[in-house]
């Protein structure tokens, strides 16, 4: 069984950099195929798709993130991480992890509020 957990600080000051960390078991992230993304929810809004890490170690990024955001990974510890930098009042949400060929598994999510 596939299971993700988010971690990171869910207080960040604005202007500053988000950094969440997704640990991942029951399945390697090399594994062939498999991408892991990162996804948010906006209060009151829908899912909007941040980036990719490949099964392979390359990133892609939604173009309208691409500037600010980072994905990154830890093969010997099976995780990967984003890092948001320059939050601003419209980057609060809950972040979710999710992996898999399609968006198989997805982690509970953690919320994160910016501070001015």
């Amino acid at each position: 069984q596939v299971q993700l957990q988010e971690s990171g600080p869910g207080l960040v000051k604005s202007s500053q950099t988000l950094s969440l960390t997704c640990t991942v078991s029951g399945d390697s992230i090399t594994t062939n195929f498999y991408y892991w993304n990162w996804i948010r929810q906006p209060p009151g809004k829908g899912l909007e798709w941040i980036g990719y890490i490949s099964y392979s170690g390359d990133p892609y990024y939604s173009p309208s993130l691409k500037s600010r955001a980072s994905i990154s990974r830890d093969t010997s510890k099976n995780q990967f991480t984003l890092q948001l930098s320059s939050v601003t009042p419209e980057d609060p949400a809950v972040y979710y992890c999710v992996g898999g060929a399609a968006y198989d598994y997805w982690g509970q999510g953690t919320q994160v509020t910016v501070s001015s």
